[in-house]
């Protein structure tokens, strides 16, 4: 649930933990979720990236802050009936990945319509069931290539006939398809311009493949299968109509138009549109290694950033294996690695990492821990004014903690994602982490939870109505809190000479109740004391003081940090 969703709460993981993988599974791939409403601009109280803008709207900078903040609102699925909250969050969750990547830089595309279009996009391929269409990972490839964000992004909208721009091109072959092999296990590149599994020559072919689009600014230009908007082709001067050779890596294949397509011999959409699948279909077809590099991605994205040449060989070219067999469609593989053993194992000791061991990107730890404290979302239909505010108190936390959403600092996209060898260990540096604390104290005090937008939980009434009776006793109420935060929680103890095989040590769970029992005063018996409070709740405030100083404690530990 940390992992597929972007946290659960209380409630969500008592359920969860009583199903088996394949119930679980089940509900978190629900095909039946609602659409979500459309952005909705404060200063006209309505809708503007189907209908369009006028002078009465917000200027565009705070559009896009608007639709990041509904965005936000869509993965705390916020409005979202309970019994389907884990899945709206886990489509969510890959929607983000498609962003992640297929990156796309919010200054630089500088249109609100633009980007909440391909995240619209995204949203539509993220679960299988689509009706009759064909919706895969090769499908969502080709619709990218004509999005007027991603044409924007990387200057397709500048890429015509007798003078290409590259950009696209490129990052195509190395970041959203082929790429160049395997991290860490690649010898120096053997001439300039060879790149493993493409070459220069791929790289400018595949520049002539795109060349012809332009920006649809109005929205019109609509995709038959989609529904969406896409770019609008210039005409038949702007398209290298000419035949498009490929490498010795994609068997010097030759892309040319179909002259069934063409117009008096000359290019039309539909021809473009046809050469981009040809490419499409060749990148995928000469060899696995771009099934390979899709789940190599997938695997960081869910389950740890180390991958070396006997996993690569294992489970990444088995999840390629069943991705390549469902015809390329992304929900097989997520269901088959959810599934798996290797999901949930994690060896004694500190050898095996894979479990517990992604740090927190700040979006699932400031989303996560929201979660699961209840932390209440301001409503979007009957208080929007207070929605916006509670949802940009977010990104700014998260920016605070090194994740401006939408602007990822290079063109490949966020470094933890992508940036070989230290990949999630981006998020951490002395600055982000004091950050991450400040986030954690914010929450847990109880100081500003009467101001609008507050990101504040109410600790005393969360705890005495979530763990009850568990509470009266100051050790079980600990450990309760350590089952359902910590990612290894197994045969905990406070005794030392017993904690062998304990996740926690005996040392930091009596931290944990240090922290508790002795922050407001030195009581002649701590536990007695705590135990008469929690059932006699005269003095709320000196048992919140206690809870807060417990969960500053154990929210600011590494284990936390991690999931």
């Amino acid at each position: 649930m940390r992992r597929s969703t972007y946290g659960p709460s209380r409630a969500q993981i008592d359920q969860f933990s009583n199903l088996t993988v394949g119930q679980a599974i089940a509900i978190l791939f629900d095909q039946t979720l609602p659409d979500p409403e459309l952005p909705v601009d404060l200063a006209t109280g309505t809708e503007w990236v189907e209908s369009g803008t006028t002078d009465a709207n917000s200027d565009e900078r705070t559009l896009q802050k608007y639709f990041k903040s509904w965005f936000l609102g869509q993965m705390l699925s916020s409005g979202v009936p309970l019994n389907q909250s884990a899945s709206y969050s886990a489509r969510e969750k890959i929607t983000f990945f498609y962003h992640t990547l297929f990156t796309t830089i919010q200054s630089k595309v500088n249109n609100s319509r633009s980007i909440y279009f391909q995240n619209a996009l995204f949203r539509l391929y993220s679960f299988d069931d689509n009706g009759d269409l064909d919706f895969n990972f090769k499908s969502l490839s080709k619709k990218i290539c004509v999005d007027n964000a991603m044409l924007r992004f990387l200057d397709g909208d500048s890429n015509v006939a007798g003078s290409p721009n590259e950009n696209f091109g490129r990052e195509f072959l190395e970041l959203y398809s082929i790429g160049r092999g395997l991290e860490g296990s690649l010898p120096p590149l053997p001439i300039q311009g060879d790149y493993f599994n493409f070459t220069e020559q791929d790289v400018q072919a595949a520049a002539r493949v795109f060349s012809g689009f332009r920006l649809d600014n109005d929205f019109a230009n609509m995709d038959p299968d989609t529904g969406l908007p896409r770019s609008i082709f210039r005409g038949p001067a702007s398209h290298d109509n000419d035949p498009k050779e490929f490498s010795d890596r994609f068997n010097n294949v030759t892309i040319q138009a179909d002259p069934l397509l063409l117009l008096n011999g000359e290019a039309t959409e539909e021809s473009i549109l046809d050469e981009i699948d040809q490419f499409i279909e060749m990148i995928y077809s000469q060899s696995n290694e771009a099934a390979r590099n899709i789940c190599r991605k997938l695997y960081r994205f869910y389950v740890y950033y180390e991958i070396d040449e006997n996993l690569d060989n294992t489970i990444i070219n088995d999840m390629a294996q069943t991705l390549i067999a469902n015809n390329y469609k992304i929900q097989p593989v997520l269901e088959e690695l959810f599934s798996s053993q290797h999901f949930y194992d994690a060896a004694p000791g500190t050898a095996d990492n894979n479990f517990g061991g992604i740090i927190k990107s700040p979006m699932d730890l400031v989303l996560g821990t929201l979660r699961f404290f209840e932390v209440p979302v301001p409503s979007y239909n009957t208080d929007l004014e207070n929605f916006y505010i509670f949802t940009e108190n977010i990104l700014d936390s998260m920016q605070e903690q090194g994740m401006d959403l939408y602007e990822p600092f290079e063109v490949a996209g966020y470094s933890a994602y992508h940036q070989f060898p230290i990949y999630n260990r981006n998020w951490i540096s002395t600055n982000y982490l004091t950050r991450r604390y400040e986030f954690i104290e914010n929450v847990i005090s109880n100081m500003d939870m009467n101001e609008p937008g507050s990101l504040s939980v109410d600790l005393f009434n969360y705890s005495k109505n979530n763990f009850g009776v568990i509470g009266t006793n100051a050790r079980n109420l600990i450990i309760e809190y350590c089952q359902y935060l910590l990612p290894v929680n197994d045969n905990l103890t406070y005794d030392p000479n017993a904690d062998d095989s304990s996740e926690i040590t005996a040392e930091r769970l009596n931290y944990f109740l240090v922290a508790l029992l002795f922050s407001p005063q030195i009581d002649a018996d701590p536990e007695g004391s705590w135990s008469f409070r929690w059932n006699n709740p005269v003095d709320n405030e000196v048992v919140t003081n206690q809870l807060e100083s417990l969960l500053n404690g154990m929210l600011q530990t590494p284990e936390y940090q991690l999931f």
